[in-house]
């Protein structure tokens, strides 16, 4: 229970929150004319990752519709002639002249783009908008199917560790390219394979789960342009993927959904890749197979249902280590997961459960503000926040909505 004294020091700190996101992370980019909402100074931009942050922020905020849409203008804009999406966009003032301002290294997509352009547009109601969306993200589609689907078995396929954006998991183990893909000194784009890998290309489930969704959202977003035709061709498509992740990647015994490597052996790390199946879709509300999924895994206190939910890989896995001191996911609670956490658990009759999140999380950076303001991750187990990157946006804006949907402030 949040106390009245906790209630007033929430309030005090959700009016330095909105101070600080109007002075300094609503701006404009070096040579850009259309503010964006900027990730932390850590992270000195936007990343495809993090597109939901915006959306997050026209939920809690009239003006942040307009941030919303133009995150999504943003990488439609910088979307190659072939269709790849940018993984990042960063702002010109703040780093250095000699890197690469755009990237396009990862995938990242942690959230389905194309789901999240829909949304875009429903908030907006711009036509527009949804007819560029429909364009780009059909492109971006088949971008996707043309180089990460090497091994011809109708599922995207990991080639780096940033795909993922998990850094330090041991979801990545084994991988000669835990980051990104490098090659005499050079960086390489994210259609290129690495060379003498035992383990890639890895079928990623996350990554499928987001490519089905996107494919749910092409077919909504077809319905709304009068394409009828094509929106049943993107629903048959969206199946068929749901099919080959449960056929490649779920376990019956376990109950989990794992990454495959190339000799189609299962990585069975019990990793947050679970939240995807709830988060786009993959399971539905309410089944049987939904409900213990989510019971013996998500509400089980010895994997993801800790003190300081939800831990970037269960508890009681062996992997479930703290290889680095910060921005590991492997073993702490990230503000990613939580905020994200918006985007499904009411749909599945979980708001309960979400609200004890919510509660325990704004119980942790009141608590720790005077420390370290609105980071990247909590200890799952002491709730104890680790340095890595002060006033992050997904922290920030989670802490504002939690505070909402408790009736402590309004905006």
């Amino acid at each position: 229970m949040i106390t009245e004294k906790e209630k007033s020091r929430i309030t005090e700190l959700c009016d330095i929150i909105r101070e600080r996101i109007r002075d300094k992370h609503i701006i404009c980019f070096k040579n850009m004319d259309k503010p964006l909402f900027l990730i932390s100074d850590t992270y000195p931009g936007v990343w495809l990752e993090h597109t939901y942050d915006a959306i997050m922020y026209a939920k809690i905020c009239d003006e942040g519709k307009k941030i919303a849409e133009n995150t999504i203008n943003l990488f439609l804009d910088y979307q190659t002639d072939e269709g790849q999406l940018p993984c990042y966009v960063w702002n010109g003032d703040i780093v250095s002249e000699n890197e690469n301002i755009v990237g396009y290294s990862q995938i990242q997509e942690c959230v389905s783009f194309t789901k999240l352009a829909y949304i875009a547009y429903e908030m907006t109601d711009n036509k527009e908008l949804l007819e560029k969306a429909y364009v780009g993200c059909v492109a971006w589609n088949n971008w996707l199917t043309k180089y990460r689907m090497t091994r011809g078995k109708g599922l995207i396929e990991m080639f780096v560790g940033y795909d993922t954006g998990h850094d330090e998991s041991a979801r990545l183990n084994g991988m000669i390219a835990p980051g990104n893909y490098i090659k005499d000194g050079i960086c390489q784009n994210a259609a290129v394979l690495p060379s003498g890998d035992d383990v890639v290309p890895i079928i990623a489930c996350d990554m499928n789960a987001n490519f089905y969704a996107s494919k749910i959202y092409l077919s909504k977003m077809a319905e709304k342009l009068g394409k009828t035709d094509e929106a049943k061709k993107w629903i048959c498509e969206a199946e068929i993927v749901k099919k080959k992740l449960f056929e490649i990647c779920y376990d019956d015994h376990d109950k989990f959904f794992y990454d495959v490597d190339r000799h189609d052996n299962k990585r069975k790390n019990k990793s947050c890749t679970v939240f995807h199946m709830f988060m786009e879709g993959i399971l539905k509300p309410g089944e049987d197979l939904t409900e213990e999924i989510y019971n013996r895994h998500i509400k089980n206190p010895e994997e993801f249902w800790t003190q300081y939910p939800f831990p970037s890989m269960a508890i009681n896995d062996p992997a479930w280590i703290k290889r680095t001191p910060k921005n590991c996911w492997g073993y702490f609670s990230q503000a990613l997961i939580t905020l994200r956490a918006t985007m499904w658990m009411d749909d599945y009759g979980k708001t309960e459960d979400l609200m004890h999140v919510m509660e325990v999380w704004l119980k942790a950076w009141t608590k720790h503000y005077d420390r370290i303001k609105f980071a990247q991750e909590l200890d799952p187990i002491t709730g104890v926040p680790s340095s890595s990157s002060e006033w992050y946006s997904s922290c920030m804006l989670f802490y504002l909505y939690s505070a909402i949907r408790f009736g402590i402030i309004d905006y």
